[in-house]
């Protein structure tokens, strides 16, 4: 079993509707073809120092990670976390999206979560 994590990088005027469509276009495999969104580069860099997603630890017990390796695309990264995944794991997700600007999407409930700097 596990629970899935988005974080986008989308523009400051993006409402949780559009991050939702994106997803559901990423879900179809549609996915922008361009370079990487540098905020997408550092989130993913910064989680996978702390909890790698290729390798031996990352299906090793106690790896956070439901189903490695993470999708990764120019503008998102998708996590499959094992539902035993330790709280600070989730705190660690939540502190770099809403440090580098992203949007946090929960696929249980389609709940988006904007950077905490961004209003809506």
């Amino acid at each position: 079993m596990s629970f899935d994590l988005v974080v986008w990088a989308m523009d400051q005027t993006s409402l949780p509707d559009a991050v939702r469509a994106a997803n559901a276009r990423c879900a179809r495999g549609e996915h922008p073809q361009r370079p990487a969104d540098p905020r997408v580069v550092a989130f993913y860099d910064a989680l996978t120092s702390d909890y790698p997603d290729r390798g031996p630890h990352a299906s090793a017990p106690g790896s956070p990670w439901a189903h490695p390796p993470l999708h990764a695309a120019a503008d998102h990264i998708q996590m499959r976390l094992d539902e035993n995944c330790p709280d600070v794991v989730l705190e660690t997700i939540e502190r770099l999206a809403g440090e580098l600007n992203l949007d946090l999407l929960d696929l249980q409930d389609g709940t988006v979560y904007p950077p905490p700097a961004r209003t809506r």
